[in-house]
């Protein structure tokens, strides 16, 4: 197997003041012309999900409660894993350059987690008008926004939930 060396760029936080993505000190400069760009795609690393039972998952029992019995993990969002890696579009409310903090609306990560990367959102390259999904998910929300208002907790099955490494 082709192993990669990848480092975090930053981490997480949240305080009284909101949630924050802090830059570490050499990267900052890559948040030069970020002012502008309303929504960043983050690519974060699951921490809490990386050890070698979780990097195993391959396949795993109704995580959605209407999808079908048993689900490859590449069909879901499980942060169960072969490289434990996550990826959220987040709203920019502040950039500062001085210290470099992002800011954020919302993103489903822990503080502390790691940041692997940055990327602009650009509608041109990350939205799709018309993306098919099966018709157990159909129902879900059309976009971040809508997500908001949507009772999620109806849909995930985490009771039995447990992945495992060789499909039956």
């Amino acid at each position: 197997m082709t192993s990669f060396n990848i480092r975090s760029i930053g981490k997480i936080y949240t305080d009284e003041k909101g949630t924050f993505i802090k830059i570490d000190p050499p990267f900052i400069p890559a948040l030069e012309a970020l002012d502008g760009f309303s929504h960043i795609n983050v690519i974060w690393w699951f921490s809490e999900c990386d050890s070698d039972s979780d990097r195993d998952a391959l396949v795993t029992e109704r995580p959605y409660k209407k999808g079908p019995r048993r689900m490859g993990i590449f069909s879901t969002r499980s942060p169960h894993r072969p490289n434990p890696i996550a990826l959220s579009t987040a709203e920019i409310l502040h950039v500062n350059h001085q210290n470099g903090e992002i800011q954020i609306a919302y993103i489903d990560a822990n503080d502390n987690t790691p940041v692997l990367d940055l990327k602009p959102y650009t509608p041109s390259l990350d939205r799709i008008e018309t993306p098919a999904v099966p018709e157990w998910c159909r129902h879900w929300p059309r976009s971040s926004e809508e997500s908001a208002f949507f009772d999620w907790e109806q849909e995930f099955n985490f009771q039995g939930h447990s992945p495992s490494r060789v499909p039956d």
